[in-house]
């Protein structure tokens, strides 16, 4: 991304972890110092063997070769367990600014569909997207005078749930006491909705996360939101992985460069049953990592660095993404990078320039996180049978597994690094839009794809970002009422030109029309900017 990335934060620096609101953690006797062997397994020379052609194998005694965390005698005999439960947290379902207030929304977490909207007096409301009348969708229907209506057949809804209106019920009856939805607590913080998802256990408010460096005066950031066709595991793994963005994202985001691409150094610093954190930076003699990671059940991870200006004064930068599984295969992120200072380019480049760009970013990752997605499905194995994970590279992503291992029992599915519990249902397909998505994409078809879709397409950044923004949204309509005046201006100042007895004056408005048509071409450049997916010109 063109903003300050993970990849950006290698300076040497000043690390204090960012505080959290610690829950009680379960000790865990097989991981707090982990066993570490150096010595392959037979099956691990056979892959090297194969990747190097029959060629000597690397040496795996050291090195970046390394390979991480072969099993301990402990590990061996069975996986540490702990005391997780995925409905009993808090998840994150959308920025604040961007939920509509004239309109319910679909979202989702795991399996399960919910809808939000802002009432009457604009208090956030979440239920289950489900009328108790026939199953219609609510987040299909609409707000009438701060209600939730169903549009199948008016039924509305409000405050926790009740039903207060039936159309068809005789007057004077009474409405059935079965006759609400279930509501789920949602609540607003540092700028981000979050929903409990349990209907049994009260809220717990010290899961709910709090971010110290956005709390900071003068700490600006740049947020947007993003619907992913894989998996939140696989989405996860991949923004724990700074050994990528040299290589995938080289030259995409103004701080990726190929040839930085090398062995890096991780350091775990603390393990809990609800995450870990640690320390990396690159490879540099006598130099500690310099960026502090922490991954936080059940969807949060942070990347902080801290350092000293050329003024004395300490700085901080965090790039935070939230991941919300939503269903087999598919996942919703926002991604919030941020700092107590920005570059003189960062503050004259406009809001929407970052948001594609950061779409770009995720575009370059999307086909080949999906086909990871794919053969983890097909698989259903561990991914200690499927990865070969390296010492120099992969720490945080063997780390997020082996959590997997601890927690997984308390998913809908899992896929961690020695245990697996593959969904018991299959995906499913929505053939039909809903709610927000439907009346956008009704009105706006879907850029970048091929004819004109008015069904969700995750494959389609005008799906997985435009609809969910509302300042992109924004300035995509603003653009394209540019364009269609300037095409106007052209068309009429071309025929003035003609009409023009005066060759002066033919000049004049002939370059007046030259003006506009360039016009034009700036503004259809600006809407596919933001509407259309980026290919990389190695792939062409």
């Amino acid at each position: 991304m063109a903003v300050p990335s993970l990849s950006s934060s290698l300076k040497p620096a000043i690390i204090t972890p960012i505080r959290f609101a610690e829950p009680k953690t379960i000790p865990n006797p097989f991981h707090q110092r982990p066993r570490i062997s150096t010595k392959p397994s037979p099956r691990l020379l056979r892959r090297f063997a194969a990747v190097s052609n029959g060629s000597t194998v690397m040496d795996m005694s050291g090195g970046g070769a390394e390979v991480l965390l072969t099993l301990s005698p402990e590990e061996e005999r069975g996986v540490d367990v702990a005391d997780y439960d995925w409905t009993e947290e808090w998840y994150p379902l959308y920025l604040t600014r961007d939920v509509p207030d004239d309109a319910p929304l679909g979202l989702a977490v795991f399996d399960r569909k919910i809808v939000l909207y802002k009432d009457g007096d604009g208090a956030l409301r979440c239920y289950e997207d489900r009328c108790p009348h026939r199953l219609a969708k609510l987040s299909e229907g609409q707000l009438v005078d701060g209600r939730l209506e169903c549009l199948y057949h008016g039924w509305q809804f409000e405050g926790d749930g009740q039903c207060v209106k039936i159309p068809q019920l005789p007057a004077n009856a009474k409405i059935p006491k079965a006759a609400c939805v279930k509501p789920y607590e949602v609540r607003e913080s540092q700028g981000v909705v979050w929903v409990w998802m349990s209907n049994k256990t009260p809220p717990n408010p010290e899961k709910l996360p709090w971010f110290e460096n956005f709390a900071r005066p003068g700490f600006m950031d740049l947020s947007s939101t993003h619907d992913l066709p894989y998996d939140h595991s696989i989405l996860l793994e991949n923004l724990m992985d700074p050994a990528h963005i040299p290589i995938s994202h080289n030259r995409t985001d103004f701080t990726a460069k190929r040839e930085d691409a090398g062995p890096l150094v991780f350091e775990v610093t603390e393990r809990t049953s609800r995450g870990f954190a640690g320390k990396w930076g690159r490879q540099k003699d006598g130099e500690e990592p310099s960026n502090f990671l922490r991954f936080e059940a059940p969807c949060v991870l942070q990347n902080n660095r801290e350092f000293v200006d050329k003024n004395g004064e300490r700085q901080y930068f965090t790039g935070l993404f939230l991941c919300r599984p939503t269903g087999q295969g598919k996942s919703m992120l926002i991604v919030r990078f941020g700092g107590t200072t920005r570059s003189a380019l960062i503050k004259l480049l406009p809001k929407w320039y970052f948001h594609q760009n950061a779409c770009k970013v995720f575009e370059e990752d999307m086909g080949f996180l999906s086909s990871q997605n794919e053969t983890l499905m097909k698989e259903q194995v561990p991914t200690k049978d499927l990865y070969l994970n390296l010492r120099s590279s992969d720490t945080w992503v063997a780390e997020y597994r082996k959590w997997m291992d601890r927690a997984g029992h308390g998913m809908p599915y899992h896929f961690g690094h020695r245990t697996v519990s593959p969904p018991k249902v299959p995906a499913v397909v929505e053939h039909a839009p809903a709610g927000l998505v439907a009346a956008v994409s009704a009105s706006g078809p879907a850029k970048g794809g091929i004819g004109t879709m008015h069904a969700p397409n995750l494959s389609n950044r005008y799906f997985r970002h435009v609809i969910h923004c509302r300042s992109c949204r924004n300035v995509v309509k603003g653009f394209e009422r540019w364009k269609k005046a300037f095409t106007a201006m052209a068309v009429a100042l071309t025929a003035l030109a003609i009409l023009a007895t005066s060759r002066q004056w033919k000049a004049v408005l002939l370059a007046a029309a030259g003006l506009c048509s360039g016009g034009v071409f700036a503004t259809a450049t600006a809407i596919r900017m933001n509407t259309t997916n980026h290919i990389r010109t190695h792939r062409r």
